[in-house]
């Protein structure tokens, strides 16, 4: 089974949608913006990336810009920032058994295919 943790509103993450959903059956998609990670599933997911949280984050949001950006926060403070403000998570993330990437661009998800 696939996973897409996918916002809706991001163009990427539709293209994500739109490419997995007509390629393969087993896909489920999670609007994470409507069904926000637990505290454990994001270090979770963060863990199968092989990534620090910081690498997860939108920097480029405004909100980042405008509360976070050259703050020294630690990695259980920004997994903090994400949960409270899931619009900073980086997407589409696309999960394969333990495997996840984020798929930008969207030949990444080949990685785990």
């Amino acid at each position: 089974m696939i996973t897409i943790y996918h916002n809706p509103r991001c163009s990427k993450s539709r293209e994500c949608h739109v490419f997995l959903t007509s390629n393969r059956k087993d896909v489920r998609i999670i609007n994470y913006m409507e069904t926000p990670f637990s505290r454990d599933q994001l270090k979770e997911l963060i863990k199968m990336l092989g990534i620090k949280p910081k690498q997860l984050v939108r920097t480029s949001e405004p909100l980042w810009k405008a509360k976070f950006k050259g703050l020294n926060l630690s990695d259980a403070r920004i997994i903090t920032t994400m949960l409270k403000n899931p619009v900073l998570i980086q997407r589409p993330i696309v999960v394969n058994g333990s495997k996840a990437v984020i798929a930008r661009p969207l030949e990444r998800i080949d990685s785990i295919l």
